[in-house]
């Protein structure tokens, strides 16, 4: 009997995690609140009244201090990066970054306190409910790595590795636990977010570009943000260079 209840309430720990996202204690909480850092992991169903369907929307958030990184971001099945719906830009600094809309979503979720991480990867999709209705939001765990380590000051006198680098996980027993080969880039992407000092832009979800000639993929992801700010500042240039040299023209 008392095998069965400490079952019951592992599955009961275990949907609760994968619904709502790693469960701080009130004095992390407290500890994000004092660093003026927001992540917000919540998943939510929508409904899209001109297509006549339903929705999952996630929102990327978070960012870090030197002490301590919270960050919550989204990823396709694959692991590959969503493009956003919209870029949110505000006054403060490690908050709400954009938000992304999709049938699934892949939620990517960490926390660092100094050189200690916890990493949850959990998959959200609808499904239909008995009512034939409002469908009903399903969630599941496909990794939770508790405690893990990295020895390196990726917010500081690292930074250069920051985006190729995530920290290792081991079981209770010591054993190496390796995480899924198709979220080991997204794990690469929020390990730099929760280093991420003052973070103001998107780690995971990024622009949509498509060609003139191409059709548009509402999933398909051309650029990360980072790229997108280099090929602004490529344009940027190409363009006061045209002005100079019509400048030079007309004199």
């Amino acid at each position: 009997m008392e095998t069965q209840l400490t079952t019951h309430n592992r599955q009961v720990e275990t949907e609760i995690l994968a619904r709502q996202g790693l469960r701080l204690p009130p004095i992390t909480l407290k500890c994000l609140q004092t660093a003026g850092i927001y992540c917000q992991p919540s998943v939510s169903i929508e409904h899209q009244h001109l297509a006549k369907k339903y929705v999952l929307r996630g929102v990327e958030s978070g960012g870090a201090v030197a002490e301590v990184g919270a960050y919550a971001s989204f990823a396709d099945e694959r692991g590959n990066a969503l493009p956003w719906l919209q870029r949110v830009d505000s006054v403060g600094v490690n908050g709400v970054h954009a938000i992304v809309i999709a049938p699934v979503l892949i939620r990517v979720q960490m926390l660092r306190i100094e050189r200690t991480y916890d990493l949850l990867i959990t998959r959200h999709h609808l499904a239909k409910s008995g009512d034939g209705q409002r469908p009903r939001l399903e969630s599941s765990v496909l990794f939770y790595g508790r405690r893990g380590g990295l020895e390196m000051e990726p917010w500081g006198k690292d930074v250069a590795f920051r985006g190729t680098v995530c920290p290792v996980f081991y079981t209770r027993a010591g054993e190496h636990v390796v995480l899924p080969n198709d979220f080991q880039d997204a794990a690469h992407r929020i390990t730099s977010a929760v280093c991420c000092v003052g973070c103001r832009h998107c780690h995971l979800l990024g622009p949509r570009l498509t060609a003139p000639d191409r059709t548009e993929n509402a999933q398909a992801l051309d650029i990360t943000d980072e790229q997108s700010a280099g090929v602004n500042e490529f344009a940027s240039r190409a363009v006061s260079e045209f002005q100079n040299v019509r400048r030079s023209g007309c004199s």
